[in-house]
């Protein structure tokens, strides 16, 4: 039986859908995407903001995971006229990702070093797709600024991510 269908797709950034952004952007305050669908620039090679939105292309999500991984440990920078630039506080990376806590990235940078992961119940379905993933996903939160009570929660994909 040929499998390679039920874990690839030839389309590598899907659209996320646009409730779960819009709930994880109301809480985030987003003022970033590194890696838009026709960006004019390179996301890995630059540097990003104070709250980033990552969904990144299904090819080399690995690549992506450990920028955002990186940019979470960079401090944003103010300036003060009396002592010149600070570090005010660290960036926030949040990622939308494939649940697979079966790969050598889960386990060696977001298990030790994500902030929050939270697994979303039932399949997305994300916009211009016929049907919904055939995965399970997760949002994979580095944020030095904030304490999460729990580092793995589970959020409800039809109550707009509402954690549980």
């Amino acid at each position: 039986m040929n499998v390679k269908p039920f874990f690839s797709s030839t389309i590598q950034t899907w659209k996320t859908p646009k409730a779960l952004y819009q709930a994880l952007d109301k809480e985030f305050h987003f003022n970033f995407d590194p890696c838009p669908n026709n960006a004019k620039f390179d996301g890995l090679k630059i540097a990003w903001k104070k709250s980033n939105f990552v969904n990144p292309p299904f090819s080399n999500q690995k690549e992506w995971i450990k920028k955002a991984y990186e940019e979470s440990n960079t401090y944003i920078w103010k300036k003060c006229n009396k002592i010149g630039y600070y570090p005010q506080l660290f960036k926030t990376c949040v990622l939308l990702l494939p649940a697979r806590p079966d790969t050598k990235i889960f386990h060696e940078i977001i298990f030790p070093y994500a902030s929050q992961i939270r697994f979303i119940k039932g399949r997305l379905h994300y916009d211009d797709a016929k049907n919904s993933a055939l995965f399970p996903s997760m949002i994979v939160v580095f944020d030095n600024d904030h304490y999460y009570e729990e580092k793995f929660v589970t959020v409800n994909r039809d109550k707009r991510i509402e954690l549980n």
